[in-house]
């Protein structure tokens, strides 16, 4: 049975555990409203490109860009976003579960013999990875880039999936990551990223407010001067919002560890007043005996 030290200082380090979980959350919920802030600021830039895609798309005039050429699909990568720091639950074994089902995909679409390579973004992702052992599956890992990337390093990183794609590299990338909705809900997400498909602008609110245009230089340069700025609108959006679901996945954590800790303070608390209660009826019995004896 526990001393009444030793419950003491049990209830001090839950206490400072549930300070702790509290502050980790007001920290978390910060990051993932500057990560949010982050995506209404992104948002406008991909949907001007996209309505400069979409007018393009409309015009009387033949497109061709290596960036959207269809080949037979031999070989994929599939770039998987993870977190860098731990504490976010089940964050990112959500993700690696829902990478071992794409896998299993591609092979029911692809075929037994397609070739897939797997590029982690994010040290915790890059370690559930390593470990993966099966055939026909590579893993690739990134040193110039991790999940808190941005400006410089997610376009270096974007145009060298490009330059991989037009070198024949792969036939297809896909991005999956964490789409981020709300605080408690965020759902995996597998998008493709090239070749780049036309269905990606032939959304209702491209077509409604495409417009005659007259095209300096011609339309076709636009086209292929544009589809680059279009994947890196993309990128950076899927790294953003992988940065606002592991924040909002940490807040939720750290408020489980937080009731959590409040409900095994309490039952610490309720048991040092019993204990400290019998030991005080102890004493007083003793004393009651001793005057009697004295008596």
């Amino acid at each position: 049975m526990a001393t009444l030290r030793e419950l003491k200082g049990r209830i001090g380090s839950v206490a400072s555990s549930e300070k702790i979980t509290g502050a980790m959350k007001m920290i978390s919920s910060a990051k993932m409203h500057r990560a949010e802030s982050d995506l209404r600021r992104l948002l406008p830039f991909r949907q001007q490109i996209e309505n400069i895609i979409g007018n393009l798309l409309s015009a009387d005039a033949e497109f061709s860009s290596p960036l959207t050429e269809e080949r037979e699909v031999k070989s994929i990568a599939v770039v998987v976003f993870g977190s860098d720091d731990g504490l976010c639950g089940a964050y990112n074994i959500n993700i690696f579960k829902e990478l071992l089902a794409t896998v299993r995909s591609y092979r029911e679409r692809f075929g037994e013999n397609v070739k897939i390579a797997v590029i982690p973004v994010g040290s915790k992702m890059a370690k559930a990875t390593s470990r993966m052992a099966l055939p026909g599956v590579s893993v690739e890992q990134q040193t110039d880039v991790d999940s808190k990337s941005s400006g410089d390093a997610v376009k270096a990183f974007t145009r060298r999936l490009e330059d991989r794609f037009l070198a024949a590299d792969f036939d297809r990338i896909d991005l999956l990551y964490m789409n981020f909705q709300s605080v408690s809900r965020q759902r995996p997400k597998c998008d493709q990223l090239l070749p780049v498909s036309s269905d990606a602008f032939k959304n209702e609110d491209v077509k409604a407010i495409c417009r005659p245009y007259i095209f300096e230089p011609d339309a076709a340069t636009i086209f292929v001067s544009v589809l680059p700025m279009f994947l890196l609108a993309v990128v950076q959006e899927v790294f953003t919002e992988n940065r606002a679901s592991e924040q909002a996945a940490r807040i939720m954590a750290m408020q489980s560890a937080n009731d959590n800790a409040k409900k095994l303070l309490e039952q610490l608390q309720l048991e040092f007043n019993k204990l400290r209660q019998q030991s005080i009826t102890t004493e007083l019995l003793d004393i009651v005996g001793g005057q009697i004896k004295n008596d």
